[in-house]
């Protein structure tokens, strides 16, 4: 058998791998909440946005919520002030929310120009639109970080009709408050966590820069493919959980209780990550499942 014959009949086979995926999540909402390398590298940025144009065009109906941190720091040192963090949280000021704002919005439509060209419609829109993303004042330990917003309620009709409509919703990070109906900073993690649940969303999906959940953090071969949410728990008890982990895991925890089937877990640095973790039967990173879903990564497939 010739060379080219043998990878012809490779890429057979992968797409034979992927058939029953794609045949299972057809129609169903996925959430990515896109962030990390992923978002300031343009090569792993065409390669994301690559994967979900596929996602939406084999029949998922996947919704982008994205961060920009990184980026909001480059730009509040340029207007002349040093980021702020309380606990992990950025002190946002009027000034700050000003530029997280522009920032974002900015970031945004960049994400929309990238996936309508690759022949996907998509709709660029701020929590605030449609009060889609409603939050009151959150403080950290106690203290006052400003404009910073935990979400009390998600308004979905505007995504809804995004998606009915044939468009991939890509949503900014940004709310409105609820009694104030002032703009507030959300943390790009709970943002995607609450519209996940809100949806019903078959899967939730965080692109970070770590590979997924390790049993040892020291040891790479310790990555664990799927946790139940029990599983889960005890993980976070044994306390093996790097920092950075914890409320992470504890978003995914709280997605799968609100309805969520699935919460994935991925590195956005590897190229085709969303396709290697969706249509094959290992996966790459770490999945987050109820306690009576069915798992899916065994020896025996």
């Amino acid at each position: 058998m010739s060379d080219n014959m043998e990878m012809w009949l490779h890429k057979a086979e992968i797409l034979i791998e992927a058939l029953p995926y794609i045949r299972e999540f057809n129609g169903k909402k996925i959430v990515v909440k896109y962030g990390g390398s992923a978002m300031t590298d343009s090569h792993l940025k065409k390669s994301v946005i690559k994967d979900v144009a596929l996602l939406k065009l084999v029949g998922f109906k996947p919704i982008i919520v994205h961060g920009g941190g990184k980026e909001i720091s480059k730009w509040v040192k340029l207007s002349g002030e040093e980021p702020q963090f309380i606990n992990g949280l950025r002190v946002t000021d009027a000034k700050t929310m000003e530029i997280a704002e522009m920032v974002l919005g900015k970031v945004n439509k960049g994400l929309v120009q990238y996936m309508e060209s690759e022949g996907v419609r998509a709709a660029g829109i701020s929590g605030k639109d449609g009060s889609t993303l409603q939050v009151k004042k959150k403080f950290s330990g106690g203290k006052d970080i400003g404009y910073v917003g935990e979400v009390t309620h998600v308004d979905t009709e505007l995504l809804n009709t995004l998606i009915d409509k044939d468009f991939v919703p890509v949503v900014c990070p940004i709310g409105l408050g609820e009694e104030d109906y002032k703009s507030y900073n959300i943390n790009a993690d709970d943002a995607a966590c609450a519209i996940a649940s809100a949806l019903g969303a078959e899967k939730l999906v965080f692109l970070s820069d770590i590979e997924g959940v390790y049993r040892d953090p020291r040891d790479p071969s310790t990555l664990i493919s799927e946790l139940t949410i029990s599983e889960t728990e005890k993980f976070l008890a044994s306390g093996n959980a790097g920092g950075g982990m914890l409320p992470k895991l504890q978003n995914c925890i709280n997605a799968i209780r609100e309805g969520v089937s699935r919460v994935h877990i991925l590195d956005g640095r590897i190229e085709h990550c969303l396709l290697l973790e969706f249509f094959t039967n290992k996966g790459i990173g770490t999945a987050i499942l109820g306690d009576e879903e069915k798992r899916y990564y065994n020896e025996n497939k």
